[in-house]
C-alpha cells in the first residue's frame, strides 16, 4: 500500500501545504503585468532574506546552474581564479571553471572540516595575480557550515571580488550579503525557501557587474547583464518556470511572516535536537561542532558495509517512509545525511529520530531505542546543550 513519504534529505525539501497550493496556480503571460508583480515581489523577498539591496537575477536552472553563471560572468579564459572547496560542491564548482578555461587554483580541505581563513590569507599572498575568490557558504556533502564572516574579511581585506555557494546556507543560516561585503551570492528555490526545483537566484553587486563587463568567457543563457536588463523590466530573458515563482513567492510570504531571526532560530534548535538525539544513541557526526551545518548532518556509518548501508536507508524508506540520502563522491556507503531544513519543526525532529531509531533496531544496529527522542526534548526544553561524544568529527 502506497503512503506518504517524509521527506528528509539536503534538497529538494518538503513543501508546504499553502505553497503547492500557490503553486497549482493558472499560467499566466510571462511577458505580462501579472508576472512584473511577481517577479518583483520575488526580488524584494530575497533581498529582504540575504539582506542586500544587491541586484537579484532570476534564471530558470538548479543551483549548478547558478554556479556556472558565476564563472561564466566573471572569468576570462586562462585567468587564475581561487575556488576553496570542503567537499562535492566545492569541487563541482571548480570543475566548471576548469571546462571554461579558467587556470582554477584550488585549495581543497579534507571533506568533513572547514576552511581555514589563514588558508585562504597564505594562497592570495601565493598568488597575487588572483582577483577571484569562490567559497562554498555550505556543504551539503559533509554538513559543514563554513565562517563566511572570517573569510569575507581575508578576501575583502586584499581588495579581492567574494562569489559564494550558498545554494543549501541561504534562508537557513545568517549570510549578511551587504554587511560581509559579498559579491555574488548563488542560492536556489529548492532548499531552505520551500519550494520546488527550478529556478537559481543570484545576488549581484555593482562590482561584480564590472567585472563582467570586462570578464571574456563566453555566456548567452546566463548572461548577468542581459538579465538585469529583463528583470528591470519585470520579466526574464527566457521564459521563466512560473510555477516555481508561484511557489517561491508563497515560501518567502512565509518566512517573512515569521521573521528572518526566528526562521533561523528554528533551523539552529531543530538541527540542535537531531544532532543530539544522534549522538545519544552513540551515532558520529562528521562534521566538527564549531562548523556543524544547520540545514544538514552527516553521520558516520554504523553499518558494518557500505551495501548494509544502503539496505537501512532502503528500510527506512520503504518500511517507514522516511527518506534520507546517502554519502556522495569519497563518502559514499561512508555516511548518511539527514536534511533539516525548509519547512521543518520540531514534532519532525521527534518523528525523524524516532524512524531512525527504529530502524537501526530492525538491523541489529541497535540493541535498546527511546533514547534519541528523550534526548531532543531537553535540548527543545533548554535544559540540554547538545553533546560532543568521543571521536566525533574527523
Amino acid at each position: 500500500m502506497a503512503f506518504e513519504q517524509q521527506l528528509r534529505v539536503p534538497g529538494p525539501t518538503p513543501i508546504p501545504e499553502r505553497v503547492m497550493r500557490s503553486a497549482a496556480r493558472p499560467m499566466i503571460n510571462h511577458r505580462g503585468p501579472d508576472a512584473a508583480v511577481i517577479i518583483r515581489d520575488l526580488v524584494d523577498g530575497l533581498r529582504w532574506g540575504l539582506q542586500t539591496e544587491n541586484d537579484i537575477l532570476l534564471f530558470p536552472a538548479s543551483g549548478t546552474g547558478g554556479l556556472e553563471a558565476a564563472v561564466a560572468n566573471l572569468f576570462s579564459p586562462g585567468e587564475a581564479g581561487l575556488f576553496c572547496s570542503i567537499g562535492s560542491f566545492g569541487d563541482r564548482w571548480a570543475d566548471i571553471a576548469a571546462a571554461y578555461g579558467v587556470e582554477a587554483v584550488r585549495l581543497e580541505i579534507p571533506w568533513g572540516e572547514a576552511l581555514d581563513p589563514e588558508d585562504v590569507d597564505r594562497v592570495l599572498a601565493e598568488h597575487p595575480a588572483i582577483e577571484k575568490v569562490c567559497v562554498t557558504h555550505n556543504e551539503t556533502s559533509t554538513g559543514v557550515v563554513n565562517d563566511m564572516r572570517s573569510i569575507a574579511a581575508v578576501v575583502k581585506g586584499r581588495g579581492k571580488l567574494l562569489a559564494v555557494d550558498s545554494v543549501s546556507g541561504a534562508g537557513v543560516m545568517p549570510l549578511p550579503v551587504d554587511e560581509l561585503g559579498l559579491d555574488v551570492v548563488v542560492t536556489a528555490s529548492q532548499k531552505g525557501w520551500m519550494a520546488p526545483p527550478g529556478l537559481a537566484m543570484i545576488a549581484v553587486s555593482p562590482a561584480a557587474y564590472r567585472a563582467a563587463a570586462a570578464a571574456r568567457c563566453p555566456s548567452f543563457y546566463f548572461d548577468f547583464a542581459r538579465q538585469k536588463g529583463f528583470i528591470d523590466q519585470g520579466t526574464t530573458f527566457t521564459t521563466p518556470p512560473l510555477g516555481v515563482m508561484y511557489a517561491l513567492q508563497e515560501g518567502l510570504a512565509m518566512l517573512r511572516e515569521e521573521g528572518l531571526e526566528n526562521v533561523f532560530a528554528r533551523h539552529q534548535r531543530v538541527a540542535d535536537m537531531i544532532r543530539a538525539g544522534l549522538v545519544a544513541i552513540g551515532l558520529r557526526l562528521l562534521a566538527p561542532e564549531a562548523h556543524r551545518s544547520n540545514a544538514v548532518t552527516a553521520v558516520h556509518s554504523p553499518a558494518s558495509s557500505p551495501e548494509q548501508l544502503k539496505a537501512f536507508l532502503a528500510a527506512l524508506r520503504t518500511r517507514h517512509g522516511l527518506v534520507l540520502a546517502g554519502g556522495q563522491g569519497q563518502l559514499a556507503g561512508r555516511v548518511f545525511r539527514v536534511g533539516h531544513l525548509g519547512f521543518i519543526e520540531e514534532r519532525d525532529a521527534y518523528s525523524i529520530l524516532a524512524t531512525i531509531e527504529q530502524g537501526l533496531a530492525d538491523h541489529g544496529l541497535l540493541s535498546r531505542v527511546g533514547l534519541t527522542v528523550a534526548a531532543a526534548q531537553r535540548v527543545a526544553r533548554g535544559t540540554q546543550a547538545a553533546p560532543e561524544p568521543a571521536g566525533a568529527g574527523r
